[in-house]
């Protein structure tokens, strides 16, 4: 098989022609971006080995595997993040969470990211801001080894560590950002979901469990006018600003993602009863 033969081996599976050509690229070694070399290379032959590999990674995309898995790379924000399964793929959409942040226009801050998973929120927003104090936290040791794993590679100091939400923070924050676990028990979309790990995706019965904590607990952690922001599922904008505003925020409002949906709501922290 050669490379041309591959790509229309992905087409006959209606597998997105993008997706074909990355994993191509992840076959012959070659940088993910790099799809003028396959066009290129369109005779290339591929070893028997490579062509295996290939039509195996086919068949864990039609099972909805993320490619990120596959591929162990993903696009953030301007960075490249290293991904296992042991973490989230990042989405674009979550690119709404770290703009935000970044438009708030803050001073040397210091600045919490609760859930880090493969660190994209701490590490976009270090990359962006150099002179805020990033620290991050996750309950899972496997995530934290990711995000510190990549902290490392592309040489930002984000203070990395375990924790259960606030459980093992100290000290107070001018901003609190996260992307906690938000879908509902039983929702539909689950099982497009099953290869990614569950404890980052669903919260109670109606998604808002760790939300709920995350609001609640916050205001003992922010600074005075510090800021919480959240980013949650398509429908829950409603919900969460009411328990924003429930705890004592100010200024409360949503951010909408790519598709125009509201993705991330948020306040000022109020006085701490």
């Amino acid at each position: 098989m050669i490379t041309n033969q591959a790509l229309q081996y992905a087409r006959s599976l209606d597998i997105d022609s993008l997706e074909a050509q990355t994993l191509l690229l992840h076959v012959f070694e070659r940088p993910l971006h790099d799809r003028a070399w396959l066009l290129l290379n369109d005779t290339l032959e591929l070893t028997s080995e490579q062509q295996t590999g290939y039509q195996q990674a086919l068949q864990q995309l039609l099972d909805d595997t993320p490619l990120a898995y596959l591929t162990g790379w993903q696009a953030f924000h301007g960075l490249e993040l290293q991904i296992t399964p042991d973490v989230l793929v990042p989405r674009a959409d979550t690119e709404t969470l770290v703009d935000w942040a970044l438009s708030l226009n803050l001073g040397p801050a210091s600045v919490l990211d609760l859930g880090t998973g493969s660190g994209a929120i701490a590490l976009a927003l270090k990359h962006q801001r150099p002179h805020w104090s990033l620290h991050a936290v996750d309950q899972s040791a496997q995530a934290m080894q990711v995000a510190q794993a990549n902290a490392r590679r592309l040489q930002l100091d984000v203070l990395i560590k375990q924790s259960d939400w606030f459980n093992q923070v100290h000290g107070r924050f001018d901003l609190i950002v996260s992307n906690p676990p938000y879908i509902a028990q039983g929702d539909p979309h689950l099982p497009g979901l099953v290869h990614e790990p569950q404890g980052a995706l669903v919260s109670g019965p109606l998604g808002l469990d760790d939300l709920q904590t995350i609001i609640v607990q916050a205001p003992s952690y922010l600074k005075p006018q510090g800021w919480l922001l959240l980013e949650h599922g398509y429908d829950q904008a409603g919900a969460v600003g009411d328990l924003l505003r429930q705890n004592g925020f100010s200024q409360v409002q949503s951010r909408n993602d790519l598709a125009g949906i509201a993705r991330c709501s948020g306040g000022m922290r109020g006085e701490v009863k």
